[in-house]
């Protein structure tokens, strides 16, 4: 008898023309709110890219890696002031009351706010990355958790991703010792090995006047390589050594021109140099 009227009851309910007409008004106001916050969010994001766009035209333009992970946390903060926002109106259209609904999750907040406290340390570890510019987006560097390109600084997480494409997800607040090999520019060595009774000043001035002719051909080039001389020696070979300094993170490929041509060079005097191993400084 009990079942017969709770059966009633839902079937009365569900039949009432009342229900259907405050569905149907729920439904169109949902929809409306996901329709016009998603047009907001794509809107917003255009105008802040754009905004940056103009400033990077401008005499007072910053610098573009900070300026590409600004935009991006401005961005990611649009969205979730947006969608949250969309939230509370979804709620309000099903009839929840919000004003009970945050005063509870106030008394609740209290109640975990102990077990936040790691969140809240990844938020402000986050602020202070962006503030002192310590990496930005694009950025090759290294940390306790993984090696990479930094994709996105976000107000939590930091991405990065590897060499061979896979991406590490790091809380900010675990970020602590950062070595950023995208600020300043490599110093890099290459050192050859050749016959100790080679004539050396003879290899020098042709493996100098390559070098010189290298930053007309290679932008990376700060300035034209060097060739420093004997830097060690036994009794069948020696030890020379060229440096040369490019933009950050370009020293590897440089380096492999330079130890090919060079290695050419060698071997128009009647010898075949070895490679020792390279340094970057």
């Amino acid at each position: 008898m009990e079942i017969q009227k709770f059966a009633q009851k839902w079937v009365d309910y569900f039949s009432n023309p009342d229900f259907w007409d405050k569905a149907m008004g729920a439904l169109f106001e949902i929809t409306l709110i996901l329709i016009i916050s998603g047009i907001v969010v794509r809107v917003a994001k255009a105008l802040i890219a754009r905004v940056f766009r103009i400033r990077r035209r401008t005499p007072l333009r910053g610098n573009d890696r900070r300026d590409t992970t600004i935009l991006r946390l401005l961005q990611n903060i649009v969205v979730y002031l947006v969608y949250f926002s969309a939230i509370v109106g979804i709620l309000s259209s099903l009839g929840i009351q919000i004003a009970g609904l945050l005063a509870g999750a106030g008394v609740a907040g209290l109640a975990i706010g102990f077990g936040a406290q790691s969140l809240v340390k990844d938020v402000i570890t986050g602020f202070f990355i962006i503030f002192e510019d310590q990496f930005g987006v694009g950025d090759y560097i290294k940390l306790a958790g993984g090696e990479g390109t930094v994709v996105e600084i976000g107000l939590r997480t930091t991405k990065i991703q590897g060499p061979t494409g896979e991406q590490y997800i790091i809380p900010n607040g675990g970020i602590t010792n950062v070595t950023n090999y995208s600020v300043n520019n490599t110093n890099a060595t290459i050192d050859l090995d050749v016959p100790v009774n080679a004539d050396i000043e003879a290899v020098q001035s042709a493996v100098q006047e390559y070098l010189n002719t290298l930053p007309s051909h290679h932008e990376e080039l700060v300035r034209a390589p060097q060739f420093i001389g004997v830097v060690n020696f036994t009794k069948e070979e020696a030890t020379v050594r060229i440096t040369y300094e490019t933009l950050p993170r370009q020293a590897a490929a440089v380096g492999r021109v330079i130890r090919r041509d060079v290695i050419l060079i060698f071997a128009q005097f009647g010898f075949i140099a070895t490679d020792s191993d390279e340094g970057e400084e």
